[in-house]
C-alpha cells in the first residue's frame, strides 16, 4: 500500500476510534501506535503496519462481552478453552475479527498482532512483538516498572518481551483468574530462546 493510501486510511480509522472509544482509550490507541511506529523502526519490521494494528488494537474494547464473544466466533483465529473464561482478553479476538470482516484488512500479521496483543504466543514475529510491547510501553502507561521495560523494549526486545510477558502473568495470578495456555508458552519460548543465544560453544 501506498504511504497517501495509509494516510487516508489512517485518517479515516482516527475518525472511526472517535466514535467508538472513550477518550482515554482513544488517547491509548494513539499512543500505542506511534509506540508501534517507533519500535518497529528499532527492530526492522513495518512502521506504517504496525502503527495501524497499534491503532487498532483495543478497538473492540468497550463493546459490550456478547458483542465481543459474536465476533470472537465468527473470526478465523482459533480460540482457546481457557480464553472463553478470561473476558478481559476477549477484546483482542473480538479486534482481529472486526477488522478482517467489517473493515478488510488481511495482513494476517496486522491481525494477528491485534489477537495475540493481551496474551502473546510462542513464535510470534516481529510485527505482533513490537505491537505487544507498544502496549505495555505507551506514554499513558505509569506502572511501576514501566521505565525499565521502555528501555528494554528499545535494546533488547526479546529480554524486553519476556519481562513484558512475566508482568501479565504476575497480573493474572494477583487476580486469581485463568491463565492461557498461550500465555505460558510465550513464556517459555522466549526463556529458550534469550537461553540459546547465550549457550556457549559445544565445540
Amino acid at each position: 500500500m501506498e504511504q497517501s493510501q495509509f494516510t487516508t486510511q489512517f485518517q479515516s480509522y482516527i475518525v472511526l476510534l472517535r466514535a467508538r472509544l472513550s477518550k482515554k482509550r482513544f488517547t491509548h490507541s494513539v499512543n500505542v501506535a506511534n509506540s508501534a511506529r517507533e519500535l518497529a523502526v528499532r527492530w526492522h519490521a513495518d512502521p506504517d503496519w504496525a502503527y495501524l494494528a497499534g491503532l487498532l488494537h483495543d478497538c473492540c474494547k468497550e463493546l459490550p462481552p456478547e458483542e465481543q464473544e459474536t465476533l470472537m466466533r465468527s473470526g478465523s483465529f482459533p480460540v482457546e478453552d481457557v480464553e472463553w473464561l478470561c473476558r478481559p482478553v476477549w477484546h483482542g479476538i473480538a479486534a482481529a475479527s472486526y477488522m478482517q470482516h467489517t473493515l478488510g484488512i488481511e495482513n494476517r500479521e496486522v491481525l494477528g498482532a491485534a489477537r495475540w496483543h493481551t496474551v502473546g504466543h510462542a513464535n510470534m514475529t516481529v510485527l505482533e512483538e513490537v505491537v505487544y510491547m507498544a502496549d505495555l510501553i505507551s506514554a499513558d502507561r505509569s506502572y511501576r516498572d514501566v521505565d525499565r521495560i521502555r528501555k528494554l523494549a528499545f535494546s533488547d526486545l526479546h529480554k524486553a518481551m519476556l519481562a513484558g510477558i512475566s508482568f501479565s502473568i504476575e497480573s493474572v495470578l494477583k487476580k486469581g483468574t485463568p491463565l492461557p495456555v498461550c500465555t505460558a508458552e510465550a513464556y517459555n519460548d522466549y526463556l529458550r530462546r534469550i537461553a540459546a543465544r547465550t549457550k556457549p560453544d559445544s565445540k
